[in-house]
């Protein structure tokens, strides 16, 4: 642990007790979600917790999943006692936690029941990352956000923040692999505080090309 890596951690601390109701995603993604979603936009996310209410306050609505029973009637309590009642929440259990051996989990495919290319973003930021982000790929809409945490453990990049992979590395495993492949046109924000990352993909528009920033 590095002199460098401890004040980015503190200042990644500060930065989620300064602003509570964020969700725990990068600073940066934060500001630019804040900046960019609308109080029209509908999303789904795997994985609930602050993001949760937090959608809830700024979206019409939200489907969120979680697979964590303790959690998931914290984050309900939640829910229901700031009122808050455009979200479905969905507990799915399962005993594997596997990105590379899941292939057909209730939890995963609650996304077969959603229609092509009508949602405006989809966070993952639960279980079976890789495989929830490539299902997903089908019911964003054009101009819409896939919106991947920790994505440094998975996606290559120069990123500095732990176990981050190298370019050299490449994806983590063959799931992360054909997500890679198949969002390398979207255009791309990755954000990083260099003790996490978070990154933004934008479904192309038929008047996009290929960006990342």
């Amino acid at each position: 642990m590095t002199l460098g890596y401890i004040k980015n951690r503190f200042i990644e601390i500060y930065h989620h007790k300064t602003y509570p109701a964020y969700p725990w995603l990068t600073h940066k993604s934060n500001e630019i979600l804040a900046s960019y979603l609308k109080e029209s936009d509908i999303g789904l996310e795997f994985g609930s917790g602050r993001s949760t209410l937090w959608f809830a306050r700024h979206t019409k609505h939200l489907t969120s999943i979680e697979h964590d029973e303790g959690w998931y009637k914290k984050v309900k309590k939640m829910l229901n006692d700031n009122n808050l009642h455009n979200v479905n929440y969905h507990l799915i259990q399962m005993d594997k936690q596997d990105d590379e051996k899941a292939c057909d989990v209730a939890y995963v495919d609650v996304v077969e029941k959603i229609d092509s290319n009508s949602l405006d973003f989809v966070l993952v930021d639960g279980v079976y990352r890789g495989l929830c982000a490539l299902k997903s790929l089908r019911v964003i809409r054009p101009g819409g956000i896939l919106i991947i945490d920790n994505v440094n453990w998975y996606l290559p990049s120069d990123s500095r923040s732990p176990n981050s992979r190298t370019m050299q590395q490449g994806p983590k495993g063959k799931i992360w692999e054909d997500l890679h492949q198949s969002i390398s046109q979207w255009r791309k924000i990755w954000t990083s505080s260099n003790v996490t990352d978070t990154a933004l993909f934008f479904k192309p528009t038929s008047n996009d090309g290929p960006d990342t920033i």
